[in-house]
């Protein structure tokens, strides 16, 4: 038995994750010193999470777009939330603006592709290699 791995769902609980994260997190900041943690702005994690959203984000795209639906709508709003995503590490001031727009664009190109992929069910084109 072959299990698949739906890459939108895992696109989406990334995207979630990542905002519940930047939600959540300067909540929890102003209690860290109590325990002796000081790990404010850690930029390995971001950039982490970045890549990770990134690389899933491309795997699930790329594959829905050459098997399945042939539409450019999800690969060009990811972009764009990722472009949202990636400005919104150069302003503090304003990154809950930016990261608000990033994961909306992120989340619906991940709904969308799996959307397009499961209404064609492989609408074959001659660029098709399988």
């Amino acid at each position: 038995m072959k299990t698949k791995i739906n890459w939108d769902a895992w696109g989406i609980g990334a995207s979630v994750a990542c905002a519940i994260h930047c939600a959540i997190l300067p909540l929890f900041l102003a209690s860290l010193p109590v325990f002796g943690a000081n790990i404010i702005h850690n930029m390995a994690f971001e950039v982490g999470m970045i890549l990770l959203s990134l690389v899933i984000g491309c795997i699930a795209l790329y594959h829905g777009y050459k098997k399945h639906h042939h539409r450019f709508l999800p690969l060009i709003l990811f972009f764009i939330g990722f472009t949202f995503l990636v400005i919104k590490q150069f302003f503090e001031t304003i990154h809950i603006w930016l990261l608000i727009p990033a994961v909306c664009f992120i989340v619906y190109a991940h709904f969308l592709n799996y959307r397009f992929c499961r209404v064609h069910n492989h609408a074959h084109k001659e660029d098709c290699n399988h």
